[in-house]
């Protein structure tokens, strides 16, 4: 790949884990925990394509189920599993440490976790379509796990100060909310009877990051440390 299709595909993923980084202004995070973060995020990738690249290799054994191979496909396959990788870096290394000290820092980790994600699977795009493919990425897939990352992050933050079952559930509904946005979101790509359901993906991708961006906001008004 030439430098700057690399570059393409590593900056936007990088600038995101910085502007948070920055929002984080009362008590900012240790630089190793959110590398080890990022790091993370780009490992969990190759299980993610794994199993993807297995389901996808068996499409063409369900012709008999033609209308609902994009929701199995999506809700499933990539929404469930891409999420609950996600989540369970942020679970079991971000979560628990006493680093994780403030609401704020579900959405730190849960981001630095994602884009590492995204930018390890912008690569792989980039080594598979080139720079056309990673061009679109950048305003679709990166801003869309970025929306994904803000909704389980925000309920990571809000359990972490919460116990036993409430805590539980609080986790479980960022898991939930973060899955059903991320099927939806695959569903509308992977169909193939309304083309500009696209391009409404993408808008409701950019509504949603303008929604979600509030969940900042009200995690930096609960620092205890403002």
């Amino acid at each position: 790949m030439s430098p700057l299709l690399v570059l393409t595909a590593v900056i936007p993923g990088l600038l995101i884990c910085y502007v948070v980084f920055r929002l984080d202004k009362y008590e900012r995070e240790p630089f190793l925990p959110m590398l080890y973060s990022f790091l993370l995020g780009t490992l969990i990738t190759l299980p993610a394509v794994f199993i993807e690249m297995g389901a996808f290799s068996l499409d063409q054994h369900m012709d008999f189920l033609l209308w609902l191979k994009p929701f199995l496909l999506a809700y499933f396959i990539i929404g469930l599993g891409e999420e609950l990788l996600k989540y369970l870096v942020l679970r079991f290394y971000a979560f628990p440490r006493p680093f994780f000290n403030e609401p704020l820092d579900g959405i730190v980790y849960a981001v630095l976790i994602a884009m590492g994600f995204a930018t390890a699977e912008n690569l792989i795009y980039a080594e598979r379509f080139g720079m056309e493919t990673v061009v679109l990425r950048v305003f679709t897939a990166v801003p869309a796990h970025l929306v994904f990352a803000l909704v389980q992050g925000y309920y990571a933050g809000l359990a972490k100060f919460q116990t036993g079952e409430k805590r539980q559930k609080l986790l479980m509904k960022g898991l939930g909310i973060a899955v059903l946005l991320h099927g939806t979101y695959d569903f509308l790509l992977l169909q193939r009877w309304l083309d500009w359901l696209f391009v409404f993906a993408t808008t409701a991708v950019y509504l949603s990051l303008y929604y979600t961006s509030n969940f900042i906001r009200e995690h930096q008004e609960n620092s205890p440390f403002k």
